[in-house]
């Protein structure tokens, strides 16, 4: 179910007024987590046993993991076998059709070969896999210290809570498909009986206005205003509209996931949890090293704490912080899809990190309220144009279509068609300005006055300007 649906319409207000119509906890707990399950399942009910199995996996093993007179052995096997649970699934699901040609033999590759293209992508489950991953790996470093909101079950009824909450934080509906990626000591601590009066109305309301302003308005008006980045179409377009779809894309795969991340963040704000912010302006990043700072925080903030950081960091020296920079990128590539150009976008970021860290790039920074000279300017121009072309991999996903694309930048002729290039700068504009404001370009704050009528016209403009709807991009991965 997406959230742009017209059944999500009917879905969330009786979720709402089920959720508050009892004050107790088990009963709070009990409709979001049907609701949830639901939510899931809603176009595809075969992939609530695949979520259920999940959790299923993941309580267990907190369980084990949290016990107090569980050896180190007992509590090794259970993170291995957890981890296997994880990553096994993520790889066949994910990864099938992408590792199979590469490790099977070309007899039996010949024989199953129609059977991997068959396989499904479960929507969202690289992020439930890695909210799973940061539960065990969390419990596993906690010990018998516990996690805060998770204490060990010492009775079956304890038992029975303890796997109540660890389906809640898993199956969370608002940010079960696409994140933010929660980890379990942000959230397991939110869990307690939450009342209707205590609803943060206007934190909700404006980040969902927010986020449906920028998935509807701007990244859906712009999907269909770059509809010519795909080969062939783009070969005979004058290098004016190329740099401008180029630009347009950029602005539109921020738009669509920032704002669902937004709306996620309204959601949870709606039951009383808190969802941490995904995004912070990337845009401004003067290197790539801050681009990733600002941009899908949470995954930059998972891959940090439970891979950059295990694999040693840059704890050993300058040669291994380059290859664990690499790696990390290179795996996070593939986190994004099944092909190999999110492996070389992995790629090309890991080298950017570790060329940074070199020179010292990386220790650059933009403080919201330091003046921007010409310097920072540039260095900002510098970063978003390359991460701006990098996107161009998750756009085409043939790398020849790549190279035709920065081949006609160079070498097709000047010009504009005018209409295309309208359509794009003005729905890229509320990007643009929401960036400039964060710089202090523009003031960053509305006169009181002004806000309810600035976000009342936000809401005008998704009810009468909204562009074709579409799935948000990052359903795919």
């Amino acid at each position: 179910m997406a959230f742009t649906s017209w059944s999500f319409a009917v879905f969330l207000p009786l979720v709402f007024v089920l959720h508050y119509a009892g004050r107790s906890l088990g009963w709070q707990l009990g409709i979001l987590i049907l609701a949830s399950f639901v939510f899931y399942g809603w176009e595809h009910p075969w992939l609530v046993l695949l979520l259920a199995a999940s959790t299923t996996i993941n309580a267990e093993a907190a369980r084990r993991l949290l016990h107090p007179n569980s050896s180190r052995t007992t509590r090794h096997r259970a993170l291995v076998l957890a981890l296997v649970a994880n990553l096994g699934a993520l790889a066949f699901f994910k990864y099938a059709r992408l590792l199979g040609p590469l490790l099977l033999p070309a007899s039996l590759l010949n024989r199953w070969d129609v059977s991997f293209r068959d396989i499904p992508l479960p929507v969202g489950i690289s992020f439930y896999t890695f909210q799973g991953i940061s539960l065990v790996v969390d419990a596993w470093r906690a010990g018998s210290a516990g996690i805060r909101g998770l204490p060990f079950p010492a009775t079956p009824r304890d038992s029975v809570w303890f796997h109540a909450r660890v389906w809640f934080f898993k199956a969370f509906f608002p940010q079960l498909i696409a994140g933010p990626i929660v980890k379990a000591g942000e959230f397991l601590h939110q869990i307690s009986p939450k009342r209707l009066t205590d609803v943060d109305w206007d934190g909700a309301s404006r980040h969902l206005i927010t986020g449906f302003f920028l998935k509807l308005v701007v990244a859906d008006n712009l999907r269909e205003a770059t509809a010519s980045l795909a080969s062939p179409l783009f070969l005979v377009l004058p290098k004016l509209n190329l740099i401008a779809l180029l630009y347009g894309f950029s602005f539109r795969i921020y738009a669509d996931f920032c704002g669902y991340s937004l709306i996620a963040m309204g959601l949870a704000k709606l039951f009383g949890y808190e969802l941490p912010i995904n995004f912070n302006l990337p845009y401004l990043s003067q290197s790539i090293t801050e681009f990733w700072r600002r941009w899908h925080l949470s995954l930059s903030s998972w891959l940090r704490e439970y891979l950059y950081v295990p694999l040693g960091g840059n704890r050993k020296g300058p040669t291994r912080t380059y290859i664990n920079l690499f790696l990390v990128m290179f795996l996070g590539g593939l986190w994004h899809g099944v092909a190999w150009s999110y492996a070389v976008w992995g790629i090309a970021h890991g080298v950017l990190l570790a060329f940074e860290r070199f020179f010292g790039g990386s220790r650059r920074n933009t403080a919201s309220n330091e003046t921007w000279t010409a310097g920072r300017i540039l260095r900002a121009f510098l970063v978003f144009n390359g991460v701006s072309l990098l996107w161009l991999l998750f756009q085409l996903s043939d790398f020849r279509d790549v190279i035709a694309y920065i081949h006609c930048l160079f070498h097709n002729p000047w010009g504009a068609q005018p209409q295309a290039l309208y359509v794009i700068s003005l729905f890229s504009l509320p990007v643009i300005i929401q960036h400039l404001r964060g710089a202090n370009f523009i003031s960053r704050r509305l006169p009181a006055r002004l806000e309810a009528p600035f976000f009342g016209f936000l809401l005008f403009l998704i009810l009468v300007n909204s562009g074709t709807p579409g799935d948000f991009i990052y359903f795919q991965f």
